[in-house]
């Protein structure tokens, strides 16, 4: 959920940074006297605080109702009708507030993609309060990330590096710092309460660093730092009964963050590898039925012909454990892992295979567009005009967040007004068949809506359902 709603129980989502580990392990100690136990937080805020900046958006709102809110009323309406009270389109401005993070040096600021949501305007406010128009480099709704860009001239401005998450360590101090309530810049603290959260629900890739340090609304796209200076992600969310930090938040680890980064500056596409295959997390009732001793990793169920997997040697009944030495638990947590991977490099996966252990090798690769989408605007009198259709492949699919494996033609976007907007076609349908004719290709669309017709049926797939809708030529 966004800020502005609030369930029992809810997810609200805040944005907050997570750091990056520290040193190794085996060189961290404990404090060992008073004056170290005593130490402040301090040299770390001043030096980390200017690169916190507050992120201003605007957007204007148009709805319809009464001039009045007079005429809403069932009584007054029932003797005076429409006529002193014309429903009229209305126009108000919406300003939300949120936090960023500058991470580069030329003004390159990373916050949450549902901070900045729809809007018309966006200003940035540095810590000695000089304001900049924004640009958006990149929205990912699916991470909701979105990465911005301000113009600074030649100055260097503060900026805070990203870490390593892998490297963080439940327990971990962690300072969060951003403008909650919109009472201005502040700083909590607390530590790494939990990683590798993946039942939050938050985004499609469930994968959140937990912290108790207070986060609350207007903290979303601030950042959580580690006692390195490093930042480990971008604080996002809090679960809350009444909407204030109940010691429970969410970050975005740093390493999905430097995914979204990357080629935003230069204008380059989003690059997120695939496996390239479907799989499922390996329950206790799994093990018990293939013999395990307890439930870990995920069982691979389809290897697409044309993805990495089927090149690394993987198969249908393969149990991945490990990804490069970080131990998998489930869907979300492999997922993440390949994501957040780098396409080109080589990676090491542990897999159970029945009466074997074995450590194989998979190139991360893009997911190929075969077919090609042939994206197109569909014209003409018909009730899916309108509609921007492309043909299903790995690719298409993954920059929609649905499945590789999925074929036909789907919506991509819809005109307002047109008639496959009125109709209630929604973005992500697929087009299973035109008037009784089950199509695969835009191409087909298209040659079945060249010609008017005296009525139409049109079969469409929604949630793993069909729908048809039946409609007059």
């Amino acid at each position: 959920m966004r800020l502005s709603r609030h369930v029992s129980a809810s997810l609200i989502l805040l944005a907050f940074a997570v750091l990056p580990a520290g040193p190794a392990q085996a060189q961290r100690a404990l404090p060992d006297n008073r004056e170290q136990v005593m130490l402040s937080f301090a040299p770390l805020v001043r030096q980390a605080s200017p690169a916190v900046v507050n992120v201003f958006t605007r957007k204007a709102v148009r709805s319809r109702g009464p001039a009045s809110p007079l005429f809403n009323d069932p009584f007054f309406r029932r003797f005076f009708g429409d006529s002193l009270g014309p429903i009229r389109p209305r126009e108000r401005v919406e300003n939300s507030l949120g936090s960023g993070v500058i991470v580069r040096p030329d003004g390159l600021i990373v916050t949450n993609f549902h901070v900045i949501e729809g809007a018309d305007a966006i200003k940035v406010v540095l810590s000695d309060r000089r304001e900049f128009e924004a640009t958006i480099l990149r929205e990912d709704e699916r991470t909701d990330l979105a990465i911005l860009k301000i113009d600074a001239g030649d100055e260097t401005l503060p900026h805070i590096a990203l870490g390593d998450s892998d490297d963080l360590e439940v327990g971990d101090l962690v300072l969060a710092i951003g403008n909650p309530f919109g009472v201005g810049k502040t700083v909590t603290s607390g530590i790494v309460s939990g990683l590798a959260r993946t039942q939050v629900g938050i985004s499609d890739f469930n994968f959140f660093i937990q912290t108790d340090a207070a986060i609350n609304p207007g903290n979303s796209g601030g950042a959580l730092l580690r006692m390195d200076g490093t930042l480990a992600g971008i604080n996002t969310a809090i679960f809350s009964r009444s909407g204030g930090s109940q010691g429970i938040g969410f970050a975005i680890p740093s390493n999905m963050v430097r995914t979204v980064i990357d080629g935003a500056a230069a204008g380059e596409a989003l690059r997120r590898a695939w496996l390239g295959a479907s799989f499922e997390t390996v329950t206790a009732e799994i093990a018990e039925a293939i013999g395990l001793p307890r439930p870990e990793g995920v069982i691979l169920s389809d290897i697409h012909d044309q993805g990495p997997a089927r090149r690394a040697g993987l198969r249908s009944g393969d149990i991945i454990t490990a990804f490069n030495g970080q131990p998998v638990f489930d869907t979300e947590g492999l997922r993440f892992r390949v994501a957040t991977g780098i396409v080109g490099d080589e990676v090491q996966l542990s897999v159970r295979r029945p009466g074997a252990v074995l450590e194989l090798s998979l190139k991360l690769e893009l997911p190929p567009e075969t077919p090609p989408r042939n994206e197109r605007v569909l014209e003409g009198r018909h009730p899916i005009a309108g509609a921007t259709v492309a043909n299903l492949s790995p690719a298409v699919a993954e920059e929609m967040g649905r499945d590789h494996f999925e074929q036909g033609v789907v919506v991509r976007a819809i005109a307002s007004g047109s008639p496959a907007h009125r109709l209630s076609f929604q973005v992500g349908d697929v087009i299973f068949a035109v008037n009784d004719v089950e199509v695969e290709t835009v191409a087909q669309i298209r040659m079945l809506t060249a010609a008017p017709a005296p009525q139409w049926t049109i079969t469409v797939r929604r949630d793993g359902r069909l729908f048809t809708l039946a409609v007059a030529g």
